[in-house]
């Protein structure tokens, strides 16, 4: 059986960009180790109640940066395309005219 080509495995709901993308960034596990870690140390320091407000705070601020890595990724792509149009169609024109 011949391979699938991107665009029949994204139709055929087999590609999820958000969960294939990890950071190359040698700082993103110990940054990551270093919430959990303070995350601990405030879930000693305050309340029950309180620390359910923080996590119901931080749960909040990762849907806005969810919101905010899908309009970016979205932009990109966008991007991307447009400027495969135009090597494609062969214009030189520049996406700002600094004349």
């Amino acid at each position: 059986m011949p391979m699938k080509t991107i665009l029949e495995e994204l139709f055929d709901g087999n590609i999820y960009p958000a969960e294939l993308i990890i950071s190359k960034n040698p700082e993103y596990y110990p940054l990551n180790e270093k919430i959990s870690c303070t995350l601990e140390t405030w879930k000693h320091k305050l309340s029950q109640d309180n620390f359910e407000e923080l996590e119901n705070l931080l749960d909040l601020r990762l849907q806005s940066g969810s919101m905010h890595a899908e309009a970016s990724f979205i932009y990109g792509f966008k991007l991307g395309a447009m400027i495969m149009i135009e090597v494609f169609t062969g214009k030189s024109e520049l996406v700002y005219n600094r004349d």
